[in-house]
């Protein structure tokens, strides 16, 4: 795996990230991880602190339509339309990518997503679920995220993912760089596209690949 070097020390040099604390289950190892790649985090829901952060991460776990109940109760819909309106980097990480499309379908539950990208998320048609374990993943040659790191694998868990992508920018400057990975078939793994940012993958579970590329976003922001 890649190995990483030691987090700068100079805390009045570092990002300010804040961990939306919403309820999801993943926040403190997703604190950590993001200490480990260099930035000053902070773990809240408070909208002034997550409107004012150099980058917002949008963890997630379980099951789409309960991540919307609790993302919306706290407001973080309307947080996350806010920041993205300003042009302020987001990073959504398995649940917190799924919930950027359109809609979910879960054990033939539908829910309405967050609607920044076009599309569905549903099962995967695979002979075994959870997707759960490692996997490699084919990352744009232009990719920020993946810089230095396109060729290490990264820790999935999940059964329901996007497998279509059907924005595209308006110019080649513009347009979002797609990462895809393959359990039964192909889905998405990563986007980035602009100052909005996800992975279907955990990257505070993947080792020194998943802090590289923490740190890349986290220069990036």
């Amino acid at each position: 795996m890649t190995s990483t070097s030691s987090p700068t020390t100079d805390t009045a040099a570092r990002k300010a990230v804040v961990v939306l604390d919403y309820g999801s289950g993943n926040v403190h190892s997703a604190v950590k991880a993001l200490e480990s790649a260099g930035a000053e985090v902070e773990l809240t829901r408070d909208p002034d602190a997550v409107l004012a952060a150099d980058g917002l991460l949008v963890p997630g776990v379980g099951a789409f339509d309960a991540v919307m109940r609790q993302l919306t109760a706290v407001r973080g819909d309307e947080l996350i339309d806010r920041r993205l309106a300003g042009g302020r980097p987001v990073l959504g990480i398995c649940v917190g990518q799924q919930v950027l499309f359109e809609r979910g379908v879960e054990r033939g539950a539908e829910t309405e997503g967050l609607g920044q990208w076009p599309g569905i998320v549903r099962e995967l048609h695979a002979d075994r679920l959870p997707h759960m374990g490692w996997n490699t993943v084919d990352a744009p040659e232009d990719s920020v995220l993946f810089r230095g790191i396109e060729h290490e694998r990264f820790y999935f868990v999940h059964s329901c993912a996007a497998t279509e992508w059907t924005l595209e920018g308006r110019t080649e400057a513009t347009r979002p760089l797609v990462t895809w990975a393959e359990h039964g078939e192909r889905f998405v793994a990563a986007v980035e596209n602009g100052p909005l940012s996800a992975t279907q993958f955990h990257p505070e579970k993947s080792g020194d690949a998943g802090i590289r590329l923490l740190r890349n976003w986290i220069d990036s922001l």
